[in-house]
């Protein structure tokens, strides 16, 4: 997944829209599966160092770092693995509803 899935950029509708979705669809396995002791855990992060964000100037995560995180988190028993500040940060934001999640909204 990615932070993306709570929270819009303002330039990337589609692909938040569709990792908003892919969270709703964890939530869901996660429920169904779970009386077959099948744990599903998500992993959201920000940016990662790939090819896919290559052209991005913007703080990036080693893939390698990024791994060992996701396999501490199952290794846990983790529900929801938060693997960098950005997204952790995103996360906090979600209780604030949408003035702390998108505070530019916010009339002066």
């Amino acid at each position: 997944m990615s932070a993306l899935s709570w929270i819009n950029t303002g330039n990337s509708g589609a692909y938040s829209t569709a990792k908003s979705a892919q969270w709703g669809l964890t939530n869901a396995l996660r429920l169904e599966l779970a009386a077959k002791n099948v744990r599903v855990a998500g992993l959201h992060v920000a940016y990662m160092d790939t090819d896919m964000t290559a052209g991005i100037e913007a703080p990036k995560s080693n893939p390698t770092d990024i791994a060992k995180i996701a396999i501490d988190g199952i290794q846990s028993g983790l529900y929801e693995i938060i693997a960098d500040e950005v997204s952790r940060n995103v996360q906090q934001g979600l209780a604030g509803g949408v003035s702390a999640l998108y505070p530019q909204l916010i009339q002066q």
